[in-house]
């Protein structure tokens, strides 16, 4: 399986390409490293759901 490219989803998601992703528990603290380094993360949430999953998306302005 390939690995993700976080900060791609993280720069397509602020471009509006993407509307959200997902992240689940096995891929979470791989995701945390290249979230907390984001620029824009502030422009961005997160919100969990029940098993681990949480998806992210742009914060409405």
């Amino acid at each position: 399986m390939a690995e993700r490219d976080f900060k791609q989803e993280l720069d397509d998601l602020r471009a509006g390409k993407i509307d959200q992703f997902e992240i689940g528990p096995d891929n979470f603290q791989e995701f945390q490293r290249i979230y907390h380094a984001y620029p824009y993360r502030t422009q961005i949430t997160g919100q969990a759901h029940i098993g681990g999953k949480i998806i992210y998306r742009m914060i409405k302005r």
